[in-house]
């Protein structure tokens, strides 16, 4: 439902982000990929990797990756190099690199910023990463058209972009629009290497189901203001998805529905309880259960996951529960941040010394303070957290097909299921189907724990089974000659 990066103390890098061209340079040396070990505390090591290059016009670009932390790609905002020093801006992470390069140009000794945090930082010039293996990518032939497409959201006054793609032939074609998860996504849901809802949408069309797929507001090609904006707000972005698909030749009226995906799976309900326009929904790894609640568990079991000390993991917990029943409390932001930043340090301090040891610097100080309180403040944080989908769920009335993954550990099936399960039988909708699917994981992969570091390493983006699933519900809701598979 919420990504890690947007919950757990700790030096996590943030993953989607866009930056401008860098400036032009004119030194060859720093072309090549650089890598070196990022010492954060406790024994702990993170490989970094800058990635430079140059165009015909003497321009560089960049990127970063911390493959340790699944992220690859992360833009670089500038670049520039004088005589021998050296300096890579990234604002996505609100980090910046500075160094000096060898004389022989094949070594950079420098100091990696983050905040207030400055930590030492040798790269080694050497071989890029070798790209992850993705082998659901689709791939041509298409047995349909691809169009990149906008459309109005009349009630925010925003234009959104994204892509459509209709299969071959007469239609008219059942229709899905894709929701996206927590976070600032773009239209193929792109993380941890992988582009779950590119491959989602190549799998629906290729089974004759028209897909709009778009980027969030704010975000890629789309306008609008991300970071003010709730799941209400996207909720009317997904609804005006609705009438651009339906409107369209080809597309089938009354045959258009949502397939949201965390997040999304709690957007999508919404949207059908408030537009009759919405035929179906699909919630895929969709909350059962209020905001906190989900955030509380999703810490646990993803901190024990990764080895954290249990002192550290209920502390964590502790402090999710305080700070958000401070934001209940206190809907004014500016009184509410003080109130934060003075419980999670009371927190911090009762921790044992033995623990307090293995905890870096730069996930206790104030810059992780302030972050943390920046994000429970946020208006999407504060309608998460107190958000209960149950009501909403009891006013579905269109068919819906609700999946989990067992391995979940961002949304745990055993918390969320019970809950939409109950929620649609009080609403009396016997159009609903509720599944559990063995051995997958929040991003429908097959996994060996669930935590979300196996999501870049895991080779698979949507298994097959889950894709299946979900296209012959689909094609079930409704009775057609046309809805026959394109190979």
């Amino acid at each position: 439902m919420v990504r890690p990066d947007r919950i757990l103390l700790g030096f996590i890098l943030l993953l989607v982000c866009s930056g401008p061209r860098l400036v032009a340079q004119e030194n060859e040396r720093l072309v090549g990929s650089w890598r070196g070990g990022l010492e954060v505390g406790g024994g702990a090591s993170l490989t970094i990797v800058f990635n430079i290059s140059q165009d015909a016009g003497g321009a560089f670009t960049g990127t970063m990756d911390s493959p340790d932390q699944g992220a690859v790609g992360i833009p670089l905002t500038s670049v520039s190099i004088e005589g021998s020093s050296v300096t890579f801006s990234i604002e996505a992470v609100q980090g910046a690199y500075t160094g000096t390069l060898s004389d022989e140009g094949d070594q950079i000794s420098g100091t990696w910023s983050q905040g207030p945090a400055s930590l030492p930082l040798s790269l080694v010039k050497g071989d890029a990463l070798p790209p992850p293996e993705r082998p659901q990518e689709p791939r041509p032939p298409y047995p349909y058209s691809s169009e990149e497409v906008t459309f109005r959201n009349t009630e925010a006054g925003i234009d959104l972009a994204g892509t459509l793609t209709i299969p071959d032939g007469l239609g008219p074609f059942p229709g899905a629009v894709l929701v996206s998860g927590s976070g600032p996504q773009d239209r193929d849901e792109s993380l941890m290497g992988h582009k779950p809802f590119w491959v989602l949408a190549d799998h629906l069309s290729r089974k004759r189901i028209a897909v709009l797929r778009f980027d969030d507001r704010g975000v890629g090609s789309s306008g609008g203001e991300f970071g003010t904006a709730t799941s209400e707000d996207f909720t009317t972005d997904a609804l005006a998805g609705v009438e651009y698909l339906e409107d369209q030749d080809r597309i089938a009226t009354n045959r258009v529905g949502i397939v949201g995906h965390s997040e999304g799976g709690l957007i999508a309900p919404l949207a059908a309880t408030r537009s009759e326009r919405v035929a179906y929904i699909v919630m895929l790894a969709g909350p059962g259960i209020p905001g906190i609640d989900i955030l509380v568990a999703q810490g646990q079991l993803i901190n024990r996951a990764a080895g954290a000390p249990e002192a550290a993991v209920e502390m964590n917990a502790r402090l999710q529960s305080m700070l958000a029943d401070i934001a209940k409390e206190e809907p004014d932001p500016e009184k509410a941040g003080p109130l934060m930043r003075s419980a999670m340090r009371e927190e911090i301090a009762l921790l044992p010394q033995a623990i307090m040891e293995l905890i870096p610097e730069s996930q206790i100080n104030d810059v992780a303070i302030n972050t943390t309180v920046n994000q429970f403040n946020s208006p999407w944080f504060r309608f998460f957290l107190h958000y209960d989908p149950r009501p909403v769920l009891e006013q579905v009335s269109v068919p819906v097909l609700a999946i989990s993954g067992e391995k979940d550990l961002q949304v745990p099936h055993d918390l969320n299921v019970p809950e939409i399960e109950a929620a649609f039988e009080r609403g009396n909708n016997e159009a609903a189907t509720v599944r559990v699917l063995p051995g997958l994981n929040h991003l429908f992969q097959q996994a060996e724990s669930g935590a979300p570091s196996e999501y870049q390493q895991i080779e698979e983006t949507f298994n097959q089974s889950a894709l299946e699933l979900v296209s012959s519900w689909i094609l079930k809701q409704f009775t057609s000659p046309k809805a026959d598979t394109l190979n």
